[in-house]
C-alpha cells in the first residue's frame, strides 16, 4: 500500500480509536489509583506493618517480569483483543473483592492473592495502550497523543485519589470497590469499540517463529540497539530511586511524618498528580521539545533534586505544593522517555520492545522492598536522600556514556 493510500486508511482508525480509547484508558486509570490507594490504606491500618505495606505495592507490579510476553501475544493476536482480555480479568477481581468486603469476610491474606493475581496482568496495560498509540499515529504528532493519553493516569489519579479516600472512609472497602468494578466494566464496553489497525501483508512463504522465538528477537533487538538499551536502563534506575517515594511510601509519610489520615493521603497524591496533568497538559499545547532525549535528562536530574527537598519537609501543605511541582517535573520526563523510545523502535517490534521496557518498571517493586527493610532504621528522609543520591548519580552516568545519542 503506498503511504498516501495508508495513511488514508488510517486515518478513520486514528479518530475512531482515541473516542473509544481515550475514556476506556481513563476509566481503569482511576479504578488502578482507587486500588492502589485503598489497598495500601487498608494493609497499613490493618496490619501496621512498612514491611507489608511495601510488599502490596510491590506485588501490583509483579506482572512486569512476563510484560514482554504480552507484548508478542499484543503483536500476535491484536492489542484490542488483548486489552479486552485484561480488562475482563480485572473486573472479575474486583468484583471478588468486592464481595468479599460486604460480606465482611475480607482478611490481608485475600488482599494479597488478589492483588498478586491483578498484578501479573495490570502492568502491561500500559504496553497495549502505548503500542496502540505508536500504531496510528505519526511521528510529528507523536508527543502531543502520547501527552494526551498520559493525562488519563494524571487525572485519574488526582480523581482516584480524593474518590477512593473519600469512599474509604465513608462506606468501607466493600462498598468503595461497587465503584472500581463498574469503573471496570464501562471500561471493558468502551474498549471493544477501539477499532482494528490495518495489518501488513505478511510473506506466506516465511515461517513465523514462535512466541518464544519472538520475545528473544525483541530482547536481542533491544540490547544491540544502543538507544533503546539506554532508555530501558534509564527507566530501570527512576523506577529503582525514584518512585519509592511517591508510589509506594506515600502511606507512610502520610501517617507518620505529616500524621494525616486517608483523606490526608488522597491530597497529597492529588497533588502530585495534578502537577502531572499540567506537564502533560504543556507539551500538549507546545508538541514538545525538539530534543526530546536531552529534555529527559535533564528533568530526571531535576526530578531528583527535588525529591531531595520534598523528602525533609514536615507540613502537609508545604509537601502538596512541591509535590506539585514534582509532578510537573516528573511527568515531562516520562513521557520525553516514551517518545525517545517508540521514536528508536521499528514498528514490527514496537509491542515486544514495549513490554521489555516494561520490566524496567520492576525497579519500583525492588526499590519498594529493599525500602522496607531499611527505613525503619534510618527514617524516611534519609532513605530517600540516599536513594536519589544514588540515582542522580547513575542517571549522570547514563547521559556521560551515551552522550552520542542521548544529549548530542
Amino acid at each position: 500500500m503506498r503511504g498516501q493510500d495508508k495513511a488514508t486508511a488510517l486515518a478513520p482508525f486514528r479518530v475512531r480509536s482515541f473516542r473509544f480509547q481515550w475514556p476506556a484508558d481513563l476509566l481503569t486509570s482511576w479504578a488502578f489509583e482507587m486500588e492502589t490507594l485503598v489497598l495500601g490504606w487498608y494493609i497499613l491500618v490493618e496490619t501496621e506493618s512498612v514491611l507489608l505495606l511495601t510488599l502490596i505495592g510491590a506485588l501490583q507490579f509483579i506482572g512486569t517480569l512476563i510484560a514482554p510476553m504480552f507484548g508478542v501475544l499484543g503483536d500476535r493476536i491484536g492489542r484490542r483483543t488483548l486489552l479486552c482480555l485484561m480488562r475482563t480479568t480485572y473486573m472479575i477481581l474486583a468484583t471478588t473483592m468486592m464481595g468479599l468486603g460486604l460480606s465482611g469476610m475480607l482478611t490481608p491474606y485475600h488482599v494479597f492473592g488478589i492483588v498478586f493475581l491483578a498484578g501479573l496482568v495490570r502492568q502491561s496495560d500500559l504496553v497495549m495502550r502505548n503500542a496502540l498509540i505508536g500504531d496510528t499515529m505519526p511521528r510529528d504528532r507523536l508527543m502531543s497523543a502520547m501527552s494526551l493519553s498520559r493525562t488519563t493516569q494524571d487525572t485519574a489519579r488526582i480523581a482516584g485519589a480524593l474518590a477512593g479516600a473519600g469512599l474509604f472512609s465513608i462506606l468501607g472497602i466493600g462498598a468503595t470497590y461497587i465503584f472500581v468494578a463498574s469503573f471496570y466494566a464501562v471500561s471493558l464496553t468502551l474498549t471493544f469499540g477501539v477499532a482494528r489497525p490495518v495489518q501488513q501483508t505478511e510473506d506466506p512463504t516465511t515461517a513465523r517463529p514462535s512466541p518464544w522465538g519472538e520475545l528473544k528477537e525483541g530482547l536481542a533487538y533491544a540490547w544491540r540497539t544502543p538507544n533503546v538499551r539506554a532508555i530501558v536502563i534509564l527507566a530501570f534506575l527512576v523506577n529503582l530511586t525514584a518512585y519509592p517515594a511517591t508510589n509506594g511510601l506515600l502511606p507512610y509519610a502520610a501517617k507518620e511524618i505529616y500524621h494525616v489520615g486517608a483523606n490526608g493521603l488522597g491530597h497529597l497524591v492529588a497533588g502530585f498528580a495534578c502537577g502531572a496533568f499540567i506537564g502533560s497538559l504543556f507539551l500538549v499545547w507546545t508538541g514538545g521539545p525538539r530534543r526530546t532525549a536531552r529534555f529527559m535528562l535533564i528533568n530526571l536530574m531535576v526530578w531528583y533534586a527535588l525529591l531531595i527537598g520534598f523528602a525533609q519537609l514536615t507540613d502537609k501543605v508545604q509537601a502538596m505544593s512541591l509535590l506539585l511541582v514534582i509532578g510537573i517535573v516528573q511527568g515531562t520526563a516520562m513521557i520525553s522517555m516514551s517518545v525517545t523510545l517508540l521514536n528508536a523502535v521499528t514498528p514490527q517490534y514496537r509491542g515486544r520492545i514495549m513490554g521489555v521496557r516494561m520490566l524496567a518498571v520492576y525497579g519500583l517493586p525492588l526499590g519498594l522492598m529493599i525500602a522496607g527493610g531499611i527505613m525503619e532504621p534510618i527514617g524516611y528522609p534519609a532513605l530517600v536522600t540516599l536513594y536519589c543520591c544514588i540515582g542522580a548519580s547513575c542517571v549522570a552516568f547514563i547521559g556521560v556514556k551515551y552522550r552520542e545519542i542521548l544529549w548530542k
